[in-house]
C-alpha cells in the first residue's frame, strides 16, 4: 500500500472518469437442493429450482414456499434440521451491456456468504469463501460477456463439510451446545472450526437452525480509475476550542492517476468545513489522509449524561467514488486502576446501566432497521445507557449503530466468538485477521462503540470450566500449550491490533469475563464478571448481595413471556409448564428449565392458581431478582461501575432470560428496569434484621433530595417514619442509614409489616422500594381490593390495601400498558395508557388484574 499525505500538487488534473456504478443483485434468484446431495432421495422436489430471497437463507425460502413448517411454531424445530445438513445452489442471470463491459473493472461484491460458498460466473469458478463474517469481492469482468450471464453460488452444509475431520480427531476442541437432534455426536461439535454465527447451532435460549445462504446483499460495482474501499474518521484531538479529525481513505487505483480528494464535515447545526487536496495515486492500494479542524466542537455523551450531537463526514475521490460517515466527538478511556473496569467518557466516569443483546432473529436477513430502532428505543426508555453486543451472533448492520449513536446508547462490542475453544492453526487466524480488520474499519466511526472485546467466555472457560480442564488433561501438556498459545495470540495480539490499527482511541478488552491478563478471571476483584450462581447454580437470589464486582457484565433470571406470545407458538389448547410445546420452547437444561422456574417460585412466591398465573409469577420473580442485583450494583459505586443483565431480547418466542420477548412485548422486568435504572434511586436491602438505605445519583450536578422510610402494618397503619434531607453528590452512591428492625417495626409481626423506602426530588417521589421482612411467599398480603376505571385507552387502577407487583394482564389480546408490575399503597391509584389494536371494550373485557396476594 502506498501512503499519501494529502498535500497539494501543482499539476493539471486530467478529466475525471465515470463514477462508480453500483447495481444491486437482490432480485431474481432461485435456489435448489444440490442434485448430487444424498438428501435428494427424501426431498426430490427441492432439487428443482424455486424462488429465493436474497439476502436470506434457504430455510427462509422453504418456509415461504410452504415446504417446511415454521420452526418458531409448535414443535416444528425438528422438521427443519435436514436443511442445514444438505448442500444448496443459487442462480440468477444478469444482462451485461457493452457499456458496462467497457468499464475497466466489473466486480461482484458479496456482503455475506454463509459459509462454505463457491461462486461461478458462466461456469467459471471465481471465488471460494469460508467466513460468514466477511465481505467478499471478485473481479468478474473476464468471465462476463455481452448479453445474458449466469451467476451460481454453491454452499455446502457446514456440518457435513467439517464432520469427517472432527470425527477423526481423538479430542475435538470443546464447543458450546451439543445438538439435540443427533446430527453431531455429543462432545464432537463442528462449530469451533468455522467462522459462522454460533448461536445458529443452538443455545440455551434459542433453537438450532444451521442456516445456509447469501445472507447479506449482493451487488455489481463497475469502475474505471479508482474506487474508495474504506473511509475511516479518526479523532486526533478534542478540547473546548477545536476538534482535529483525520479522514483516512483507502483507495484502490487501476493505474497511476491523479485525483482531487475532498473531505467535508457538516456540523449538527448545518455548517460545513471542507478540505480539498490533489493526490497522485499509484496502481493498487493507496492510503490518503485528509486532516480537518472543527471549531467549537459539541461533545457526544451517553444517554442521561448529555446530548448526542452528530457530525457528517463525506469524502470523494474526483467523480469516481464517494463515502459518508456519521461521527460523534468524544474521548473514551478505560480506567483499570486497582482492578477497576470504569469507562470515562469525556473524562467523566460513567456507570454502565443496561443489558446484553443477543441476535434479533435466527434469520438475520429479516431484521429491519425499524425493528432494531424499536428495540433500542425500548432500552433507552428503560433508562439504559449501554448494551453489550454478545459474541455468539454476528456483526450487526450499520443501522443498529446509527440508532445507538442517535440515542446515546453505548455499545460494548464483542468480536464474534461465542465460547468455543478456538483452533490454533494459521489459516484460521488469517481468516480472523481479515474479518477483524474489515469489521472494525466498517464500524469505527460510530461514537456509540466505546469498547471492543475479544469475545464471550472463551478464556474464562479455558481457565475455569470442568470440561475444558478435562480436555487439557486428555490432550497433554504440549497440545494444551499449543492451543492456549494460539488463543493468547488471537485475543491479545490479533484482535487487539485490529482495534489499535483501525479504531485508535477505542479501548480493547480481551474477553468477557476477563482481567485482561492481569490476574484470575471472573472474580469480584478484577475486571468484569459473569455471575450465574443465581439461576444456573440454583443459589438464592439474595446471593446477589454478597459482593461488589468491579463490573457485572452478565447475570440473569428467566421468565415466561406474556400469554399472547405463548399462544402464538403454543396454540389455544390447555397448557402447563410441562406441556411438550412449552418444553420445546425452553432451551435451558435441554427443555427441563421450567423446573428451575418452579424451584425459585417455591422458594420465594405463592403457589400459582393456573397456568396464566404461573406465567405472571415467573415474571414477578424475574423482575424482583434482577432489580435486587442491579440496585445493589449501583449502591456499590464506585467499586462497581457497570451492571448489564442477561438479556434484553429474544431470538425466537419462548421462555428465556429476556426482558423483551421476540415480538417486542415487555415482560415485567423491563418495566422494573425503567425504575431501577432511573437517574436517581433509593436502594433498600433488608439483611440480618436491619435495612440498609443507600442513595444513588447519576446526575452531573448536586441534587437536593429527601429520603424517607415508613414502616407500615398490612392494615394501613403507620408504625414509624424515618427521614432526612440530603444533597446527592454527582455520580455517586452514598449510604444514608441503617435501620434495625426493632427500632423500625417495634413488635409488629414479621409477616404483617413492611416498609416503604422513597427518594424525593423537588417534593416528588422519583424512586420507591418496598422492604419485606421475609420472602414474599411468607408475607401476609391482604386482598388489595383493586378496582379499575376506563377512559378510552386509559385505565386507572386503585388499591384499597397494599397491592404488590400489580400486573395488567390482557391474556390472548395483544396490548402494552405504559406501566406494569407496580406496587400500590393503600388508597393509591395509577393511570396507565394501553397501546393496542383492540378497542377499549375488548381490552376491558380481556383485563385480569394480578397481584401477589394469595
Amino acid at each position: 500500500m502506498k501512503w499519501l499525505a494529502a498535500a497539494s500538487l501543482l499539476v493539471a488534473m486530467p478529466a475525471m472518469a465515470e463514477p462508480k456504478q453500483v447495481t444491486p443483485l437482490d432480485q431474481g434468484w432461485q435456489v435448489r437442493l444440490d442434485p448430487a446431495d444424498p438428501a435428494v432421495k427424501d426431498h426430490p422436489r427441492e432439487a428443482e429450482w424455486f424462488a429465493a430471497t436474497v439476502p436470506g437463507s434457504v430455510q427462509q425460502d422453504l418456509i415461504a414456499a410452504g415446504r417446511v413448517p415454521d420452526p418458531y411454531i409448535g414443535r416444528n424445530e425438528a422438521a427443519i434440521q435436514w436443511v442445514g445438513l444438505a448442500g444448496w445452489q443459487w442462480r440468477r442471470t444478469i444482462d451485461v451491456t457493452p457499456a458496462m463491459l467497457a468499464r475497466r473493472h466489473i466486480e461482484l461484491v458479496f456482503d455475506g456468504l454463509d459459509t462454505f460458498a463457491t461462486v461461478s460466473v458462466n461456469g467459471q469458478q471465481l471465488l471460494v469463501a469460508a467466513n460468514a463474517h466477511r465481505r467478499w469481492r471478485i473481479d468478474a469482468k473476464a468471465a462476463l460477456h455481452a448479453g445474458r450471464n449466469t451467476i451460481t453460488i454453491a454452499i455446502a452444509s457446514p456440518i457435513k463439510r467439517l464432520q469427517p475431520m472432527v470425527l477423526a480427531i481423538a479430542h475435538p476442541l470443546p464447543g458450546e451446545y451439543d445438538s439435540a437432534f443427533g446430527d453431531e455426536p455429543k462432545g464432537r461439535q463442528t462449530s469451533p472450526y468455522i467462522r459462522k454465527p454460533k448461536y445458529q447451532y443452538g443455545w440455551d435460549w434459542g433453537p438450532r437452525i444451521v442456516s445456509i445462504g447469501p445472507w447479506r446483499p449482493i451487488r455489481i460495482e463497475a469502475w474505471d480509475d479508482a474506487r474508495l474501499d474504506t473511509l475511516r474518521v479518526e479523532q486526533e484531538a478534542l478540547n473546548d476550542t477545536e476538534a482535529r479529525v483525520i479522514a483516512r481513505l483507502d483507495v484502490v487505483a487501476d493505474a497511476a492517476v491523479r485525483r482531487r480528494v475532498r473531505a467535508v464535515v457538516t456540523t449538527p447545526d448545518g455548517r460545513t468545513v471542507a478540505v480539498e487536496r490533489d493526490v497522485a495515486l499509484a496502481p493498487g492500494a493507496n492510503h490518503v489522509a485528509v486532516p480537518l479542524t472543527i471549531a467549537r466542537p459539541q461533545r457526544w455523551w451517553p444517554a442521561g449524561a448529555g446530548a448526542q450531537p452528530l457530525y457528517k463526514v463525506t469524502a470523494t475521490i474526483g467523480d469516481d467514488d464517494r463515502a459518508e460517515r456519521r461521527i460523534g466527538l468524544h474521548t473514551v478511556e478505560l480506567d483499570r486502576v486497582s482492578g477497576a473496569l470504569t469507562l470515562r467518557i469525556n473524562g467523566r466516569p460513567i456507570f454502565a446501566k443496561g443489558a446484553n443483546l443477543i441476535p434479533f432473529d435466527e434469520f438475520p436477513a429479516r431484521v429491519t432497521p425499524a425493528r432494531m430502532r424499536s428495540l433500542l428505543a425500548d432500552a433507552r426508555t428503560a433508562n439504559m445507557n449501554m448494551l453489550r453486543v454478545w459474541g455468539g451472533g454476528y456483526y450487526l448492520d450499520d443501522a443498529f449503530y446509527d440508532a445507538a449513536d442517535a440515542m446515546g446508547l453505548m455499545v460494548w462490542q464483542d468480536f464474534m466468538f461465542g465460547g468455543a475453544v478456538t483452533p490454533p492453526d494459521a489459516d484460521f487466524r488469517a481468516s480472523v485477521v481479515a474479518e477483524a480488520d474489515e469489521q472494525v474499519a466498517r464500524l469505527q466511526a460510530h461514537p456509540s462503540i466505546v469498547l471492543w472485546s475479544g469475545g464471550n467466555e472463551i478464556l474464562a472457560g479455558w481457565e475455569n470450566w470442568s470440561d475444558r480442564k478435562a480436555f487439557k488433561r486428555a490432550v497433554g501438556a504440549d497440545e494444551q500449550e499449543r492451543i492456549g498459545t494460539g488463543m493468547a495470540v488471537l485475543f491479545d495480539r490479533v484482535l487487539r491490533d485490529a482495534v489499535v490499527r483501525n479504531a485508535p482511541g477505542t479501548p480493547y478488552w480481551n474477553n468477557s469475563p476477563s482481567s485482561d491478563y492481569e490476574g484470575p478471571i471472573d472474580t469480584d476483584a478484577n475486571g468484569d464478571r459473569h455471575f450465574w450462581d443465581v439461576w444456573s447454580g440454583s443459589k438464592p437470589v439474595e446471593r446477589y448481595l454478597d459482593g461488589c464486582p468491579r463490573f457485572m457484565s452478565e447475570y440473569g433470571f428467566q421468565a415466561m413471556p406474556v400469554m399472547v406470545t405463548i399462544r402464538a407458538f403454543a396454540g389455544d389448547g390447555p397448557l402447563t409448564p410441562d406441556s411438550a410445546v412449552m418444553k420445546t420452547h425452553q432451551k435451558f437444561l435441554d427443555g427441563e428449565g421450567n423446573a428451575r422456574l418452579q424451584f425459585y417460585l417455591d422458594q420465594r412466591l405463592r403457589p400459582a392458581r393456573d397456568f396464566a398465573d404461573f406465567v405472571y409469577l415467573t415474571q414477578v420473580d424475574q423482575a424482583q431478582a434482577i432489580a435486587m442485583a442491579a440496585l445493589h450494583h449501583r449502591a456499590c459505586r464506585p467499586v462497581t461501575m457497570g451492571s448489564l443483565y442477561w438479556q434484553l431480547n429474544d431470538v425466537w418466542p419462548g421462555t428465556s432470560w429476556s426482558s423483551i420477548d421476540y415480538y417486542g412485548r415487555w415482560k415485567l422486568l423491563h418495566y422494573a428496569a425503567r425504575r431501577f435504572y432511573a437517574l436517581q434511586a433509593i436502594v433498600a436491602e433488608h439483611v440480618g434484621g436491619a435495612t440498609r438505605i443507600a442513595l444513588v445519583s447519576d446526575a452531573a450536578a448536586p441534587t437536593p433530595a429527601m429520603w424517607r422510610v415508613r414502616a407500615m402494618a398490612m392494615d394501613g397503619r403507620l408504625l414509624k417514619q424515618s427521614s432526612a434531607t440530603v444533597v446527592l453528590a454527582p455520580d455517586t452512591a452514598m449510604e444514608a442509614a441503617r435501620l434495625d428492625d426493632a427500632g423500625l417495626f417495634g413488635d409488629a409481626p414479621v409477616p404483617s409489616s413492611y416498609a416503604v423506602a422513597e427518594l424525593l426530588v423537588g417534593g416528588k417521589v422519583v424512586s420507591r422500594t418496598i422492604v419485606e421482612r421475609a420472602v414474599p411467599r411468607d408475607m401476609a398480603y391482604p386482598d388489595p381490593g383493586l378496582t379499575v376505571r376506563w377512559q378510552g385507552n386509559r385505565v386507572t387502577v386503585t388499591a384499597a390495601r397494599l397491592a404488590r407487583a400489580v400486573m395488567l394482564d390482557f391474556g390472548a389480546v395483544a396490548a402494552q400498558p405504559s406501566d406494569n408490575g407496580f406496587d400500590l399503597l393503600p388508597g393509591e391509584s395509577v393511570t396507565v395508557t394501553v397501546t393496542a389494536d383492540a378497542t377499549p371494550a375488548i381490552l376491558a373485557g380481556a383485563l385480569t388484574l394480578r397481584s401477589l396476594a394469595r
